[in-house]
């Protein structure tokens, strides 16, 4: 971000993969690991928690299958893996509310595919 560029329109822009994949996809795809109910309920907590300046989007593919269900949160850019309705409320709870880092959750740098042969 640069001094010219305006402010973020949300204060965090959630972004959930629903991507979905036939199920004989060797990738497998989040919303065979349920991360369409992991939105739906991020949506819904955000809101009845009152959260301001918040927003829950659905994303397509966001090339981490391999560890979904996968989210990113902007303008921080960091990524999740939650798998369960827990993890989604201590993200809300930690990140969004408490502006720290859920570690034990995150996608970092080190969560790689192996190159191709």
């Amino acid at each position: 971000m640069t001094e010219s560029d305006p402010p973020p329109f949300y204060a965090a822009h959630v972004f959930v993969c629903t991507n979905r994949r036939p199920d004989t996809h060797p990738r497998g795809c989040c919303a065979a690991r349920g991360s369409e109910k992991l939105r739906d309920y991020m949506k819904a907590r955000a809101k009845e928690l009152k959260i301001p300046d918040i927003r829950v989007n659905t994303a397509g593919c966001l090339e981490r299958c391999e560890f979904g269900p996968a989210i990113v949160i902007y303008p921080n850019g960091v990524w999740y893996r939650p798998r369960t309705i827990e993890d989604v409320e201590e993200i809300l709870q930690v990140h969004i509310i408490g502006g720290g880092r859920v570690r034990r959750l995150m996608l970092t740098e080190r969560d790689v595919l192996p190159p191709k042969e």
